[in-house]
């Protein structure tokens, strides 16, 4: 095993980076169910867009809600005990929603979200700043495209699975529960069709139960952050512009992933493509996004920086949004769903530049980025609310568009290297 401090992931060896890689995973596992969700959740509980789309709202607000907590939680407890807990929380938010959309409590399965979320808040405060910092700065975007690959072959699958298990005929029960003759009659209806989704959460819920007795037990590093600097208005040198800027580009960005992951099922339906399609479409843009985790994997240093395939990407993304406003049916769905690939290697590379040379306070410095996860909340609930009165292919092209090229701008002005430390700043 290659433990040099040149290589991928330092001093550290594989271990540490394998048990983030299958973190990654159970994360997108649970994350990237959201798509399908928002079409079962319309038909389960007889919503509209603006409605369904809470999913994603509440599960993105958790992590502007927690993620500064989650730093403190993450500092008290460490790097084994942080992940631990955060598993635990996960579980209980699977499990809270499972139970709740199996009674048909739409809230109650919104609370589930929220406590699950913030399970994947604490979660990533813990891991993010690991993987950027376990080995060379210039190959943080490399182990962090690892970790994508995890995540998003993981969420590929999760789609497919909810779809084939739980949604298999979810046109037929849409159409049956419209035609229903009475209202007891369409709500025994819905009754059988929810109950499906019972098993397969309490089983994630095990699952993840089980990863956290088994971290508990794994030997990682006991990465804990060094002490807090004393001197008078230092904690004001974290917010220097490229980490108040990164946060911005960050926000901007999830809610771009967000609008071509989980909103592209209601995208496709706008051309009157049926929910038996529509509900894998989300896999769609995973696929699209592994794909674009392997070629970041294969040229970047090697090739290119990471900062300049930053470039790339956004460049990429507008011309495919061009690309989708500009044809139709599935031809314009492809285009979103190929935004996947220009999205992959955007998060990776916007969060180790955004807290290069936090130093003490890079903790704090992966909360407040972490927070910025709330795009995904923010920018879906603007499309769905205006999309009505522009055209949802405008709408679409107008809130990605300006994203990309706000990110571009990030790349171009911060992503040169040789940004000093906090404490050899002057």
């Amino acid at each position: 095993m290659n433990r040099s401090p040149d290589s991928l992931t330092g001093s550290y060896g594989l271990g540490p980076l394998g048990v983030a890689a299958a973190i990654f995973f159970m994360m997108g596992f649970v994350t990237w169910l959201n798509g399908p969700l928002i079409s079962f959740v319309r038909v389960a509980f007889s919503l509209g867009d603006v409605s369904a789309f809470l999913v994603p709202l509440v599960f993105y607000l958790s992590y502007f809600l927690f993620s500064i907590p989650a730093s403190f939680v993450a500092r008290s407890l460490g790097l084994r005990r942080g992940l631990s807990g955060a598993l635990v929380l996960c579980a209980a938010g699977v499990t809270l929603f499972g139970q709740f959309v199996s009674m048909r409590i739409y809230g109650g399965a919104l609370a589930g979200l929220l406590v699950l979320g913030s399970g994947l808040a604490l979660m990533q405060v813990v891991i993010n700043p690991l993987v950027s910092l376990l080995g060379p700065s210039e190959r943080a975007a490399q182990r962090i495209a690892i970790m994508g690959v995890c995540n998003k072959f993981a969420g590929i699958l999760a789609p497919i699975v909810l779809a084939t298990v739980v949604m298999g005929d979810i046109g037929n029960v849409a159409e049956k529960a419209q035609l229903a003759a009475t209202p007891e009659a369409r709500d025994a209806i819905l009754n059988s069709f929810v109950h499906a989704i019972y098993a397969p959460y309490m089983s994630m819920a095990v699952v993840l139960l089980v990863a956290a007795v088994g971290v508990i037990f794994f030997p990682l590093p006991e990465l804990q952050a060094p002490p807090l600097p004393s001197v008078s208005g230092s904690s004001e040198k974290i917010f220097r512009p490229h980490l108040v800027f990164g946060i911005a580009a960050m926000f901007i960005y999830v809610g771009i992933e967000v609008m071509a992951g989980d909103a592209i099922g209601t995208y496709g339906q706008g051309f009157g493509l049926p929910l038996s399609e529509t509900k894998f479409f989300t896999s769609l843009t995973l696929a699209g996004m592994l794909a674009g985790y392997v070629a970041g994997f294969v040229v970047v240093p090697r090739i290119i920086t990471q900062e300049r395939f930053l470039e790339f990407s956004c460049i990429g993304g507008c011309i495919l949004t061009i690309a989708a406003f500009l044809t139709y049916g599935y031809a314009s769905v492809l285009c979103v769903a190929l935004l996947g690939a220009t999205n992959a290697m955007i998060m990776p590379t916007i969060f180790p530049i955004a807290i290069r040379g936090a130093g003490p306070w890079t903790p704090l410095a992966s909360a407040l980025i972490v927070m910025a996860y709330s795009g995904g909340a923010i920018i879906p609930q603007i499309y769905v609310l205006l999309k009505p009165y522009v055209g949802f292919q405008a709408m679409f092209a107008l809130l990605v568009l300006p994203s990309y090229l706000a990110v571009l701008f990030y790349a171009r002005r911060y992503g040169q290297t040789g940004l000093l430390p906090l404490d050899q700043k002057q």
